[in-house]
């Protein structure tokens, strides 16, 4: 048998048609490239989807939880206004009011704590001792539990 072309073929074939037999080399390639061709645009999608979330991360940020919870929502319900608002708050650095608050509430804690004697000063020195010697005798002594912190006592200038 010899191969003879049809008698309306052209004698010069272009190079991407296959004669009968042999393999489609281009539908081989264009497969291949179909696949590559996927596979980086949804690597370049997933990157671009989650860059709200790594912006947050890379700061160390208060609001990283809730940009991740958005990135996820947007990914999932195909709602590009969460991806906007994630992206939006990870730019937004928000102010620490944790800090100064704890700072402020620790230290009216102290001085609440502390007496302050200077302006409770007795009238008469000698009669307040008396008072507490005659109070130490007829009351029994209480010993105080080891777990309570001593108080500071400031003497007078």
């Amino acid at each position: 048998m010899t191969e003879q072309l049809h008698a309306m073929t052209p004698h010069h074939l272009p190079f991407y048609i296959a004669k009968p037999g042999e393999p489609d080399v281009l539908m081989i390639v264009m497969g291949v490239f179909l696949v590559l061709a996927v596979l980086g645009v949804g690597n370049i999608y997933l990157r671009l989807h989650s860059l709200p979330e790594r912006m947050a991360h890379k700061g160390q940020k208060l609001q990283f939880e809730i940009v991740a919870v958005l990135g996820l929502l947007s990914l999932f319900t195909h709602i590009h206004i969460f991806w906007i608002a994630g992206l939006l708050l990870a730019l937004v650095d928000l102010p620490d009011f944790s800090t100064p608050l704890s700072s402020i509430a620790g230290s009216v804690e102290r001085i609440a704590d502390n007496e302050n004697p200077r302006t409770e000063q007795p009238v008469d020195e000698t009669a307040m001792v008396q008072e507490t010697r005659a109070m130490e005798r007829t009351a029994p002594v209480a010993s105080k539990p080891a777990s309570t912190p001593a108080k500071e006592v400031r003497g007078h200038v």
